[in-house]
């Protein structure tokens, strides 16, 4: 059986629907097929259950990609405040949680229910169990799943990268913009947790569980003060997730755990200088248990000036080499992706194969963490459907 489109939207996540409200809003006839059972699967499980749809301080200095200006276009023209008239239109109750993330009071399928709704008042049409056996382009792009055929003029692929496998996630994206001649940029998870390497995996590995707020960086990436949890196998939590999609392999994170504090100066002013002042020092600036181990596995050779210096030094700066990262399977995104070299940064639309466009995670655009690869969903897919 052979159906007929205007547009074809592979991905039923947050860029595809998007986008497929945009194109039908246009009169567009709009097919979205989604080899899951259900759509928006990855929104259900995002901000713990509840969605960080969006951040309100969103620029393009948040998002990373090979060309950094290639994002501004979309964010500009469709913003924050865009998506939240539309959250606010559909009653959806939100809060702001820290630094401008904005997550819905209730769950995340009031999100992914929005999105359905507005598909259907739009007239775009949604198919679910669709697994893509074939896309091939003669005068139309057809698109043959296991039971059906879809035919358009228009292919838009919203299937996601790589992240969280479990969740349905395959490299199908990057292998369809290849075969249409596509470059990509090399793919690596982000947003990840870090590995502790042999050696402080025995130093630390069994303090799990201990958090603190630090100052994280990797490389010439930026810093990220926010907290950071210990875990069994390394490092985890908001600063390092952040920092994360910056490091690379065989360097160092660097990580200030005592951000504004001068911890050494309760030492300087006791009577005894040594590790029971140096304990008493540290417990309250730095969780007691991370503290003394601290401690015992730097004690400075002696308590003078100049030792309690270069003391106050390595607390500040924590060099960490990280053996690798926890992999697709934890990374809450993909870095990487489709060149944005080869697609129209208004559009979405590919340079080499005209009717073929590219949106969300599948490009090279990727989002700190806070909600702004969300907004680069809703732009991203904007800027196709308007473009239809």
């Amino acid at each position: 059986m052979s159906r007929k489109f205007d547009v074809v939207i592979l991905g039923a996540g947050a860029a595809g629907l998007f986008c497929a409200i945009e194109a039908g809003k246009r009169g567009r006839r709009v097919a979205v097929l989604e080899r899951a059972e259900r759509a928006g699967k990855k929104i259900l499980i995002s901000g713990g259950g509840r969605c960080n749809f969006t951040n309100v301080y969103c620029k393009p200095e948040n998002f990373l990609s090979a060309n950094a200006h290639f994002a501004k276009s979309a964010l500009a023209r469709y913003t924050p405040a865009d998506f939240i008239a539309l959250v606010e239109k559909h009653r959806i109750a939100h809060h702001e949680k820290t630094l401008g993330q904005l997550f819905c009071d209730r769950a995340a399928n009031d999100i992914t229910g929005m999105l359905e709704a507005e598909c259907r008042t739009a007239g775009a049409q949604v198919f679910l169990s669709q697994a893509v056996r074939e896309v091939r382009r003669a005068t139309e792009f057809v698109v043959r799943t296991e039971a059906e055929e879809f035919r358009a003029s228009a292919l838009v692929v919203a299937t996601g990268g790589l992240s969280i496998p479990k969740m349905g996630a395959t490299s199908f994206g990057y292998e369809l913009a290849r075969q249409f001649g596509l470059k990509i940029q090399k793919t690596r998870p982000a947003l990840v947790p870090l590995v502790f390497s042999r050696k402080e995996q025995k130093e630390y590995g069994d303090l799990a569980g201990v958090s603190m707020e630090v100052i994280a960086a990797a490389g010439d990436g930026p810093e990220f003060r926010e907290k950071m949890l210990i875990t069994h196998r390394g490092l985890s939590g908001p600063a390092i997730l952040q920092t994360s999609s910056y490091w690379e392999p065989g360097k160092a994170v660097r990580i200030d755990l005592a951000p504004q504090r001068d911890v050494t100066s309760a030492i300087r002013e006791s009577k005894a200088r040594n590790a029971g002042a140096a304990r008493a020092a540290f417990v309250g600036i730095l969780p007691k248990r991370f503290a003394e181990r601290w401690i015992e596995l730097h004690e400075p050779s002696d308590w003078t000036n100049a030792a309690l210096t270069e003391y106050e030094k390595q607390i500040h700066e924590w060099n960490v080499m990280p053996a690798g990262d926890e992999g697709y399977e934890k990374a809450e995104v993909t870095a990487g992706g489709v060149d944005t070299d080869e697609l129209s940064s208004k559009t979405m639309e590919s340079r080499r194969a005209p009717g073929l466009f590219f949106i969300g995670e599948v490009v090279d655009v990727t989002g700190q963490l806070g909600g702004f690869n969300f907004q680069w969903a809703w732009a991203s897919g904007a800027a196709a459907g308007r473009a239809l």
